[in-house]
């Protein structure tokens, strides 16, 4: 509850701060000279609206099926393609994150510190655990393992067997911090995690020995609010590189035999970023979209003013362009050569939270009401 209330805090803060209180008002849309036929193929609604909880409830495909779950609970399976269910499960668990799929089962984390493995195939459930806290992070499932990130600082492995623990680590929660944690990841050998205190280690996924430890963004300032360093977007790996970002911290480069930063950039972000096989493109913290050269950190453009305090998502790359969501329910996808907006549209009038998520030539997004849809975007011409 301590964890909970500080988050809530310090959202509150920001929020005064970005101009939500009446001080500066989010950017209003202008019309725009679309180059992009968007076209929505489905859609779907799932229960639990989540509106002000910053939930970590994003969609998941694998093998052309569609896995997702709203906030009261519901869990579905669909048809990537044409939407069509395929099975739906009420766990009745105030579910905050998730899913995590592979080997053949779908894991969420919930509000109320449990973890829920369904079967992958029917939806039928195969165990809940009871975790030490609150789950804000989609779980990795790998190796028979799954590992889950808890608001409390602890990253621990479960089997997938039975739920039962096989290690667990433990980073220090400041006292004042954002509401969200990153999500881990598998790179090699290891699982690579952020913390809240700026912190990103490598685990290793046997044994849950700790590899190595990297200060990304060392707290500065003398009040909790200026010392908040928050790594809760998610990591992303490429080859022997990782990359990560912060809030009131840098984007970097770390080499992943050793967490040694190879390049770092001043930046601050709570949502996150995408990336292909050049760039990084980076929502930061007051609603700028900015790209960087993936080898050194070199600047390629940048879209600060026209999305404004928006309350951006994470980006995704979309073909020729990059996609993200704002507080209002839009979509937005800016070229990825340039940063002009080049398409848009509105999946109802609430909150995105997480990123969109792009797979098989198609968009799918979840508002924090729970409404699940599909896009395919071509251009025009």
């Amino acid at each position: 509850m301590k964890k909970l209330l500080a988050s809530l805090a310090a959202l509150a803060v920001l929020a005064a701060c970005s101009g939500e209180k009446g001080k500066e008002p989010p950017a209003e849309l202008v019309d725009i000279k679309s180059q992009l036929d968007i076209r929505r193929e489905w859609s779907e609604s799932l229960s639990g609206k989540a509106d002000h909880l910053r939930l970590a409830l994003r969609p998941e495909i694998v093998d052309g099926v569609v896995y997702a779950g709203g906030h009261k609970g519901e869990v579905v399976a669909l048809n990537a393609e044409t939407g069509r269910r395929l099975w739906r499960v009420d766990t009745k668990l105030p579910l905050s994150a998730g899913p995590g799929v592979g080997d053949g089962v779908v894991v969420f984390g919930s509000s109320d510190g449990n973890v829920i493995a369904l079967d992958a195939a029917t939806g039928a459930e195969r165990w809940r655990h009871a975790v030490s806290s609150e789950v804000l992070a989609r779980p990795l499932v790998t190796e028979g393992l799954i590992v889950v990130r808890t608001v409390d600082g602890r990253l621990q492995a479960l089997s997938l067997a039975d739920a039962a623990q096989r290690w667990v680590v433990q980073e220090a929660v400041p006292a004042l911090s954002l509401r969200g944690t990153a999500p881990a990841v598998r790179v090699g050998d290891a699982v690579v995690a952020g913390f809240d205190n700026g912190k990103v280690m490598a685990v290793d996924l046997r044994s849950g020995e700790t590899q190595w430890d990297t200060i990304v963004s060392p707290p500065q300032g003398r009040t909790e609010l200026e010392r908040l360093v928050d790594l809760d977007a998610a990591i992303k790996a490429s080859g022997d590189d990782i990359f990560v970002v912060g809030f009131q911290g840098r984007a970097a480069m770390l080499a992943r035999e050793s967490g040694q930063i190879w390049w770092a950039k001043e930046l601050s972000s709570y949502r996150g970023f995408g990336m292909d096989d050049d760039n990084l493109y980076i929502s930061d913290a007051n609603g700028g979209v900015v790209a960087f050269k993936r080898r050194d950190g070199g600047p390629v453009w940048e879209q600060l003013t026209a999305l404004r305090l928006r309350g951006l998502t994470a980006p995704e790359v979309d073909g020729g362009a990059v996609v993200v969501g704002d507080f209002e329910g839009y979509l937005h996808w800016l070229d990825k050569s340039t940063g002009t907006i080049i398409g848009r549209v509105k999946t109802g009038g609430d909150r995105i939270t997480n990123a969109p998520l792009v797979a098989g030539g198609r968009v799918y997004v979840q508002t924090d009401t729970g409404k699940l849809v599909a896009y395919k975007s071509t251009p025009r011409g």
